[in-house]
């Protein structure tokens, strides 16, 4: 990792996370669009439900849950999950879908800045790592629809004037998802 023009060697396993607050943007100012393809997802968490925010409250009272907080996995063992991630089969078909739909989203009419390379492998890896967390040891499609916006959202940036007909990446990822068609997978293969 560099800042400030000073190179510092991480120790794997290497995790960022990062947090933006939707209201207050003050001394801020948005990454460019190769910073932005440099993040694997983004997830919105939104609000507790209600009685989640109760327990929070709770469990707050007498001390910060973080001062309780115990390892649960080791440095090797998250990195022994990260390769067995890599294991999980890819079928040439999938491989071609995720292509399909990064490239669905260079050549959408609403959108201006496409996926990129790294886009389609965050997609592979993602998917992998989906069917992995499921307990299964090779990618459907699905897999790949069910995990493509977390991935693909904030990779994409829309036209001005589709921003202005109150276009969003959600719709057009929706659009692309339902246009690109999905593999039939061979018969006698594995299925869930």
């Amino acid at each position: 990792m560099t800042a400030d023009g000073t190179n510092y060697e991480l120790t794997p396993p290497f995790l960022l996370i990062a947090t933006q607050n939707p209201i207050d943007h003050e001394g801020t100012f948005p990454l460019p669009e190769a910073q932005l393809d440099r993040f694997l997802v983004r997830l919105r968490l939104g609000y507790p439900q209600f009685e989640n925010e109760v327990s929070m409250l709770q469990r707050l009272q007498l001390q910060h849950p973080i001062e309780t907080l115990e390892t649960v996995a080791s440095a090797g063992e998250i990195i022994a999950c990260q390769e067995s991630v890599r294991q999980v089969f890819v079928d040439d078909k999938v491989s071609r879908y995720i292509v399909q739909l990064i490239q669905a989203t260079r050549e959408h009419y609403d959108v201006i800045l496409g996926g990129s390379p790294r886009a389609s492998m965050a997609l592979l890896r993602c998917a992998q790592a989906f069917a992995a967390v499921n307990g299964f040891d090779f990618v459907l499609p699905d897999d790949v629809k069910q995990i493509a916006p977390h991935v693909l959202g904030h990779r994409l940036i829309l036209r001005p004037e589709s921003r202005l007909r109150k276009k969003t990446v959600a719709v057009v990822l929706d659009e692309i998802l339902n246009a690109v068609p999905v593999p039939q997978m061979p018969a006698g293969g594995p299925s869930r």
